[in-house]
């Protein structure tokens, strides 16, 4: 996984007006749980930005007045009209720990389909994997070189990576290349 930081502070007031003025200062409310205790702490905004648009997984240290936490980024809520940030929840993982998380997805090719005039349509951009932190890859790569008209790869020809379970079905393809019109009846 890729790595990031977040440095935050402790909340001292929890609660919906507390959350709000810190909202207005430009912060982001933040709970890590999954480990001991339960952590409250807020952030700035502008931290998150790389957490957020992008398909990647990060590893997220996260410093709070000098005590470390690692983190994954669980879940995010956003504002209805502004789509700014307005609360972020994070698992603490340990190198024990078996999570669960969606991995982008990169496929290398052209494939013979694609060179004979077929269009490369890919149905899954992220995989769900679970595994322990250490073991989960940035992406996986699926070779697709070998595909031709018609014909697709599925979950189950993902070549396993080791420490990892996929948790997608076997039957369900991951991309295809479809026919064009002008070749159907041929």
């Amino acid at each position: 996984m890729k790595k990031a930081e977040i440095v935050g502070y402790n909340r001292a007031n929890l609660g919906r007006s507390a959350s709000q003025e810190l909202r207005n200062e430009g912060m982001v409310p933040c709970v890590i749980y999954g480990g001991a205790e339960q952590v409250s702490f807020y952030a700035p905004i502008y931290l998150f930005r790389p957490l957020l648009f992008t398909p990647d997984v990060y590893e997220v240290t996260i410093n709070i007045e000098g005590k470390v936490y690692t983190a994954i980024l669980q879940d995010t809520q956003f504002h209805p009209t502004n789509d700014q940030i307005t609360h972020a929840d994070f698992l603490e993982i340990t190198p024990d720990k078996v999570i669960k998380v969606a991995v982008p997805i990169k496929l290398h090719g052209p494939s013979e389909g694609q060179k004979k005039g077929g269009k490369l349509v890919q149905k899954m951009r992220k995989l769900r994997v679970q595994g322990p932190a250490q073991h989960i890859p940035d992406y996986i790569n699926i070779d697709i070189k070998d595909l031709d008209l018609g014909k697709s790869v599925k979950v189950g020809a993902i070549t396993p990576i080791e420490g990892v379970k996929i948790l997608e079905a076997a039957s369900n393809p991951v991309a295809f290349i479809s026919i064009p019109r002008a070749l159907r009846g041929q």
